[in-house]
Parts: C-alpha cells; sequence; structure tokens
C-alpha cells in the first residue's frame, strides 16, 4: 500500500508500462530481426528475390531436422501439418499406432481418424514417459502389419514430457515391423536436440511459431525416401496436402499450391539465420541451460509449498516447455495475477483436466523456447517469486538464487 498525508491509496498495478513478456509455450517471443523483415510491401509472388529467398530456405530448415532429405512447407498450422503427414502415407481403413504422453499425441490420433484411419491409441498419462516395452508389444501383435505408421510425440505440449524417439526406432527395428516412424517435433524443434536421420525418423512435422521464432502461419513436413514410396504407393492424396510437387516443384507456386505466404517467407528466412548465425548446437546448449535454471528454482519452491514439477525425471522433461502443478485455483489465481499485475503471462494447464473440471485451475505452463536468454528467464522467475508472495502461497526461499548460480554456471 501507498501511504499518502491524510489517507491509504491502493497500489496500482504496473502491468500496461514497459514491455509485456509472453512466456507461453508458443507463439514464442519474436525476434525484432523477424518482425523487421516481414514488415515490408508485398513483393512480387511471380518472379524476383521471393523465388530465390524460398529455394534457401529449404536447405536450412533440413539443417535444422537434422535431415538430408525433403522438406514440404505449408500455409498451415501444427494441426494443418499433422493431417498433411497423414494424408500422404495413411489411406483410410488403414491403422495408426498413437503412444500418448498427453493432448497433442491424442489429438493427431484424432486427426487420422478424421481421414478415416482406425487410431490404436496406448495412452502413458499425464506425468509418465512411454513403457517401450507396452510399444513392442503393441507391435508384436500386429501380425498382419495393419499398422502403418508410429506417431510420437518428441515433447507433449500438454505434458512437457520429452521422449526418447530414437528408442521408438529401436522398438520398430527389433520388432521388424515395417511401420513408418512420425515425429512431433512441434513444440521443440530448434530447442531440443533432435536428429531426424540419426535416429531413424521417416516423417517430422513442425510449425514456424515456436523454436523456429516466427509467427504462426507456416508448417513443415520433412519425409525421407522410405516415406516417399509410402506416397508413391497411396490410391490417391488431397491435391493440396499432397507433399511431392511442394518439396519438388517445376514452377514456384508448386512450393505453396497458390499464392506464397509472403511475409513469413521473409521472416522465416531471418529466423534461420539467427538460428544458424548462433550455431544449432549451441541453440540447443542454451535452451538446456535456461531450462535447469527454470527446473532449480521450481525444486526450491516446491520444498514448502504446493506445487511440483509435472515431469519428476529431468531426462524426461522437454528444454523448450516446462507444465506444473500447484492445485486449484491457485494456477488460475497466479496467472491473472502476473497477467494484470506484472504483463507476464504464463500458459494455462491445457490438456491437463478435462473441460470444466475445477481442477483444471491447479496447472500452469511455462514456455522458453526460441529467443530467449538468461536475463528474461530470470524476469520470469523473479515474476512468479512475486505472484506467489502476492496470491500468499507457501513456497520455498531462495529459488531465484538457485536459477541464478545453473546460468552463472556455478
Amino acid at each position: 500500500m501507498l501511504r499518502l498525508s491524510g489517507g491509504v491509496m491502493p497500489q496500482q498495478p504496473m502491468a500496461g508500462f514497459g514491455r509485456d513478456y509472453l512466456a507461453i509455450p508458443g507463439p514464442s517471443v519474436m525476434p525484432d530481426a523477424v518482425l523487421q523483415a516481414m514488415h515490408r510491401p508485398a513483393p512480387n509472388i511471380y518472379s524476383g528475390e521471393l523465388i530465390d529467398i524460398t529455394a534457401s530456405l529449404i536447405p536450412d530448415l533440413c539443417r535444422v531436422a537434422r535431415t538430408k532429405h525433403h522438406c514440404a512447407i505449408y500455409i498451415a498450422n501444427g494441426h494443418g501439418v499433422w493431417e498433411a503427414a497423414l494424408s500422404n502415407v495413411v489411406a483410410p481403413g488403414e491403422t495408426v499406432l498413437v503412444p500418448a504422453t498427453g493432448r497433442f499425441a491424442h489429438g493427431w490420433g484424432e486427426m487420422a481418424q478424421g481421414i478415416g484411419a482406425e487410431a490404436q491409441v496406448i495412452d502413458f498419462g499425464l506425468r509418465d514417459p512411454m513403457d517401450m516395452g507396452r510399444v513392442a508389444e503393441a507391435l508384436r501383435a500386429d501380425t498382419g502389419h495393419k499398422i502403418k505408421a508410429v506417431l510420437g510425440v518428441f515433447v507433449d505440449t500438454s505434458t512437457s514430457i520429452k521422449t526418447d524417439v530414437s528408442l521408438l526406432r529401436k522398438v520398430l527395428d527389433e520388432v521388424g515391423h515395417p511401420a513408418l516412424l512420425m515425429a512431433d517435433c512441434i513444440a521443440s524443434l530448434g530447442c531440443d536436440a533432435f536428429e531426424m536421420d540419426e535416429w531413424g525418423v521417416d516423417v517430422v512435422v513442425t510449425g514456424c511459431q515456436k523454436g523456429l521464432m516466427v509467427p504462426p502461419g507456416m508448417g513443415f513436413v520433412f519425409f525421407n525416401e522410405r516415406a516417399s514410396a509410402a506416397r508413391a504407393a497411396m490410391p490417391r492424396v488431397s491435391r493440396y496436402w499432397d507433399w511431392a510437387p511442394r518439396a519438388n516443384p517445376e514452377e514456384f507456386y508448386q512450393y505453396w499450391n497458390g499464392t506464397a505466404p509472403t511475409h513469413h517467407i521473409y521472416g522465416l528466412r531471418a529466423a534461420l539465420d539467427i538460428i544458424h548465425g548462433e550455431g544449432l548446437e549451441n541453440v540447443w546448449a542454451r535452451h538446456e541451460r535456461l531450462a535447469r535454471a527454470i527446473w532449480a528454482a521450481c525444486d526450491v519452491w516446491a520444498q514448502n509449498g504446493p506445487l511440483e514439477l509435472n515431469v519428476a525425471d529431468p531426462q524426461n522433461r522437454s528444454h523448450a516447455v516446462t507444465s506444473l502443478r500447484i492445485g486449484a485455483p491457485h494456477g488460475t489465481a497466479l496467472r491473472d495475477w502476473l497477467q494484470h499485475n506484472l504483463g507476464l503471462t504464463l500458459g494455462i494447464g491445457l490438456g491437463m483436466a478435462p473441460p470444466g473440471d475445477p481442477a483444471w485451475h491447479g496447472f500452469f505452463r511455462l514456455g522458453h523456447m526460441g529467443h530467449v536468454n538468461g536475463q528474461m528467464i530470470m524476469g520470469m522467475l523473479g515474476g512468479i517469486e512475486t505472484g506467489l508472495r502476492a496470491i500468499v502461497l507457501p513456497h520455498g526461499d531462495g529459488a531465484v538464487e538457485a536459477a541464478a548460480d545453473i546460468i552463472a554456471g556455478r
């Protein structure tokens, strides 16, 4: 409270001044260089620099996915490239296996059902990694090889569980099952270390609005020769989703099956320059250190209060997003206070409780992906500490100091 002569004036919110911080797990913070690259008049879509710039994107995107194979670009969000990937290799009546570690794995399976496929789901809950023994059991039981693809979500944005995708390939190889291995890297590409070719992944999907640091609107499907062969065997593929002309265009418009997303192209070019200028391994290392700082702070808060990390084992946590449990209604109370008083927006507990369930108010998520550095993370953690004090929620002391030690390399 601010005390003045003759009375007391209520403390006023400070949000609305300075720069707000959107700490949700996507869309992520956009670099100024990306926004400036996009702030320009519309270009010619039939000739000129736009064609050359688009061609330059493909090899640099493949470098981020760590593949020497193909890339198709879509004007779409993550849900769009889910459908694009499925439409090229899974026909109506065929089956996909969905080992689920959160809401987004279920969503990809539902997308498969929407194109007429059957989704065989193995649900591992909201806190645990995949049990590869159960995945192997399901594949061995499929003696007729009805399963055409395994849909593995590398990082589920709802739970922040990270899956060892290389183990999925190992299971497929040990069982001798011919299904394609498909990986959702929407939350994690350019944040968590990922090796498409080395890990034997056949199809990878991602979007532009998280680790790639571009406003939402573009999606990408990377695919290898096994996936190309599966595409060639399909009875038909939607003209729009067909990845063959996009990956091997004879004319510029075939990249997009129509008008190009002109300004996103300029923004993506700037974002890829930033990523490769830093060096992808350095990008991964930065995300790893900042994630450890967040976890250290959360561990301290958890020593004397209800807050806890959703994923117990650090090996199974993403370096791009952290899902937290704090008990209803404290999750919503904390988010609301921070947004209205500090200009700090945290992510909702998406998929952690059924819609309408009061328990939904007991979760929140932290996005720490893409264009983030140490002072941003320290500011976010200091803001959360302030919010915990403001809503009078018990928590351990020394969280910010613990994070500072990680970032300082101590």
